[in-house]
């Protein structure tokens, strides 16, 4: 469901509303009831749901990485941590 952004022009309230797209537009203001409530031209935001989804695309962290590189690198001796690159 997309994130849409208001502001009212009466009283400066400004908030984000989840909404389906099929909703119509909120008119009246939350924080002073004034009817000129109105959509903001913004980015687009979404909510990812579901699972599978993860904040930092990686469930277990940079741990899958530096497994996978250490593994393909031969053991090239920044394993144990002795390098800048950890």
């Amino acid at each position: 469901m997309p994130i849409y952004e208001y502001r009212c022009p009466s009283c400066g309230f400004q908030k984000e509303h989840l909404q389906k797209m099929s909703d119509a537009p909120l008119t009246a203001c939350p924080a002073c009831g004034s009817s000129g409530y109105a959509k903001l031209l913004s980015a687009a935001g979404f909510q990812l749901k579901g699972s599978g989804w993860y904040a930092t695309d990686f469930k277990g962290g940079s741990s899958a990485p530096a497994s996978s590189e250490s593994s393909a690198g031969g053991g090239g001796g920044c394993g144990g941590g002795g390098c800048a690159c950890h």
